[in-house]
């Protein structure tokens, strides 16, 4: 017999009467307040500090993106509440956590079967870690969101507390479920048109999911390919997106051009047989640096043209680098020896399904962590600058749903519900503790932009 956990070896019945007494020692109003303490890093310096591994003719982009707004630096500031978290009250209850749900962080892709599923889309900080740290970076984030969109109080933190609430009572019913209907459930987009309550919302989501089924390989083709002398190439659109080719010299993209090439070869390997087998019906045709995301920018991340039977037959597929994840200071490193591995199992272990395309190599000589994954494949996001109070509180209980069944599949969802209990005292708290935390945003937040007008750090649009 194999070794099994504690959790195994109780009863649903004393699981539930552990998480219930973890409310001793950790109150739920334990939970509520955010106090930062005398000792705590300049925001600046903890959000440049991550510009030393990145390419540099990007970072100024970077702190452009975060400044556009609270919300944008939010997004680029995991690293900030990561150190945050780390002095906040925890149960002690771990699960394979996001490191980074914010709300933006949720949105739709093709499954392998073809149809399109809604849940967490960013991995790069994915470790195990307390179940409360994903939960207050996604409350926080729509305090945040909120205040960006220029709602008022009380429809903020009714918002929020619905998000809490989504996630209290999806896990109560992960609880009353058996493992392998966990492992299976997912949320498709039919199921979230047929559950939106307002007419306008439906029929502007039901555009939304048209266009994102539309995204794929071929239409990135006819958007970022041209034909010159009968040869495709990638377009050049700097510095967004630079084919290697165009490069300055000092890059070396001839070396780039061969990395690419030998990470592709180590990426394969990390492929089941049959999708390695699938993969080799294309030969890459070449490859382009693009600048993704915001927190992301200046990392080295590219796309790939790959083309199969003919040019009406391409594959885009992206190639991220994955770095140290930003929780590593204050959670035990990943057990896997690669930080593209650590991503891919991670998002493997907390998404309903994953694209098959979804692997990992290392660039040995560099040191150089990455992943690989397809461009584009029926993704779509959310427009949340666009939702008022009723849209937002649809989508903060999609994305609290979303969040405890990640939770749910690598943790104890009937421990983690007990905890919680049927009320909405927890719910209270968390949103009070994202309030709060809101506000240290936006001082972050003020200091950053008043660091960028100081001349102290630089910033130039994209």
């Amino acid at each position: 017999m194999g070794h099994r956990k504690a959790a195994d070896l109780e009863t649903p019945h004393e699981r539930k009467a552990r998480g219930k007494a973890l409310r001793e020692g950790v109150p739920w109003e334990s939970h509520a307040a955010w106090q930062p303490g005398s000792d705590r890093p300049d925001p600046v310096d903890v959000v440049t500090s991550q510009n030393d591994d990145r390419v540099q003719w990007l970072v100024p982009i970077r702190h452009s993106r975060m400044s556009e707004s609270a919300f944008a630096f939010y997004r680029g500031a995991a690293k900030i509440m990561a150190q945050d978290l780390a002095s906040t009250a925890t149960t002690g209850v771990h699960v394979q956590i996001c490191g980074d749900a914010h709300l933006a962080n949720f949105g739709a892709y093709a499954s392998p079967d073809r149809q399109q599923v809604f849940d967490l889309d960013d991995f790069d900080e994915t470790l195990p870690g307390p179940w409360e740290w994903d939960l207050k970076r996604l409350t926080t984030s729509f305090v945040v969101a909120g205040r960006d969109n220029g709602l008022d109080a009380g429809d903020i933190e009714s918002v929020t507390e619905k998000s809490v609430a989504a996630y209290r009572e999806a896990m109560e019913s992960f609880a009353d479920a058996r493992t392998m209907d966990i492992w299976y459930s997912q949320l498709s987009v039919e199921q979230i048109l047929e559950g939106l309550p307002r007419k306008k919302d439906r029929k502007r989501v039901a555009k939304d999911v048209k266009k994102a089924r539309s995204k794929g390989s071929l239409r990135a083709f006819s958007k970022l390919v041209e034909e010159v002398d009968g040869v495709c190439r990638i377009k050049s659109d700097a510095p967004l997106l630079v084919p290697l080719r165009e490069l300055p010299v000092a890059v070396q993209p001839e070396d780039l051009e061969a990395t690419v090439e030998a990470s592709f070869a180590r990426y394969r390997t990390t492929l089941n047989d049959h999708r390695k087998h699938l993969l080799g019906r294309f030969r890459i045709v070449e490859a382009a640096l693009k600048v993704v995301g915001v927190g992301s920018v200046g990392t080295r991340c590219m796309i790939v043209l790959l083309v199969g039977r003919d040019k009406s037959d391409p594959l885009f597929l992206q190639v991220k680098q994955a770095s140290r994840s930003v929780l590593e200071d204050q959670l035990p490193k990943t057990e896997y020896p690669e930080h593209g591995q650590r991503v891919v199992e991670g998002q493997r272990l907390m998404q309903a399904t994953s694209d098959i395309f979804l692997g990992w190599a290392t660039e040995v000589e560099m040191d150089h962590h990455y992943y690989w994954r397809q461009l584009h494949d029926m993704k779509g996001s959310a427009n949340i600058e666009a939702m008022d109070p009723t849209a937002l509180g649809s989508y903060a209980k999609l994305c609290g749903w979303t969040l405890a069944r990640a939770h749910a599949r690598s943790g104890d969802p009937i421990a983690i519900s007990g905890y919680m209990g049927s009320g909405d005292a927890f719910d209270r708290a968390m949103t009070e503790f994202a309030v709060g935390y809101a506000d240290q945003n936006e001082r972050d937040y003020a200091a950053f932009v008043g660091a960028i007008q100081a001349g102290r750090i630089e910033s130039r649009e994209g």
